[in-house]
């Protein structure tokens, strides 16, 4: 009988690529979501390729008290459900909280589950630095700035990945457990919603951006995420924290990359402010928002992210797809979704 993996969160954007290429490999899956019934929000997985005969969808909430346990008998785990997004109302309550605790639950599930060899935990770069300061970052590093203010989804990741890390030393359950740290993520969907780092390209090309800013990103390929997850669950030599990211774009070639791709150029920025002085006034009209997104501005405007990948196509073979490509290859999937308009003619 083949493997089975539990993967949380399953209809979200790593998530469903994930369990797309598990389903390809012939491993049977169980996915948790919110409402399985939810046709729009399960759709997308039940037309998988596979689907029918390897994936079962179940009912579990974050924020329950024991949401995993009765799921876990299953050799490896995909820990992937946690909250993302920038601006919220209570961060401790909307982020921090469901974040903890939906990972210490699947933690603490699998440890009861003499099956269970593997769990691979999806944290993110925000783990590893809360604002880039010109060091090239390993998984040696950690993210010490964030707090509950400042850059409030890196907090919530941070104390997730460390609760983690924490519960193993303190427990020694009989599983490993793997960490993967990725970058901006964008790509392909295999669902019509948008996720939150494909948002942002839709909102450079609707001019949601007022100039070209000094912002520098550092982008994955959802499908090498996927690939990174797949591969770690059944690779003998995988072992720790893996930064997954394939290279950096500034925002000013992002902009040529979205016209490239097809998208219609009318609301793209065209003003440059990405120079000492536009910085400067970026970050003085950023305290009109002190969180969220203002705080994301005054952490970023003028920094270049630097970062080591090399632990992971070493230990797990991973080749990166070249970000350009990807740029293009998301633009054209967000117009073909209609969440972008097309260039005419």
């Amino acid at each position: 009988m083949s493997e089975q993996v539990l993967v949380s969160g399953a209809n979200g954007f790593i998530a469903s690529h994930s369990i797309a290429q598990l389903l390809e490999q012939g491993k049977r899956v169980i996915g948790t979501v919110r409402n399985p019934n939810d046709a729009t929000r399960t759709a997308h997985l039940r037309a998988l390729p596979g689907a029918e005969a390897g994936l079962t969808l179940v009912a579990a909430d974050l924020t329950a008290a024991d949401p995993f346990s009765a799921y876990i008998d299953v050799d490896a785990v995909l820990h992937m459900a946690s909250p993302y997004v920038l601006t919220v109302q209570d961060a401790q309550k909307d982020l921090v909280d469901p974040a903890v605790q939906g990972t210490v639950s699947m933690l603490r599930a699998a440890a009861k589950s003499p099956r269970v060899k593997k769990v691979v935990l999806t944290s993110s770069m925000a783990a590893i630095t809360d604002e880039p300061d010109g060091r090239v970052l390993t998984e040696a590093d950690w993210n010490e700035k964030s707090t509950l203010t400042r850059n409030a989804y890196y907090y919530s990741k941070t104390m997730a990945e460390r609760a983690a890390w924490d519960f193993m030393e303190r427990e020694k359950p009989g599983f490993e457990l793997i960490v993967i740290n990725p970058f901006m993520v964008i790509g392909p969907a295999l669902s019509s919603e948008v996720n939150t780092s494909n948002q942002i390209l839709v909102d450079v090309a609707a001019g949601i951006y007022p100039a070209i800013l000094a912002l520098e990103w550092g982008f994955v390929d959802v499908r090498d995420v996927a690939d990174a997850h797949v591969r770690t669950l059944f690779a003998s030599g995988a072992k720790g924290r893996y930064i997954c990211a394939a290279g950096n774009r500034n925002m000013a070639q992002v902009v040529q990359l979205i016209r490239k791709a097809g998208a219609a150029s009318a609301k793209l920025p065209s003003l440059n402010l990405a120079h000492g002085l536009g910085t400067g006034l970026m970050t003085l009209a950023s305290y009109a928002q002190p969180a969220g997104v203002g705080s994301y501005l005054r952490t970023h405007l003028g920094r270049v992210p630097r970062f080591s990948n090399s632990k992971i196509q070493a230990d797990l073979g991973l080749k990166f797809r070249d970000v350009d490509q990807t740029i293009i290859d998301t633009v054209q999937d967000l117009i073909r979704l209609g969440h972008m308009p097309a260039a005419k003619g």
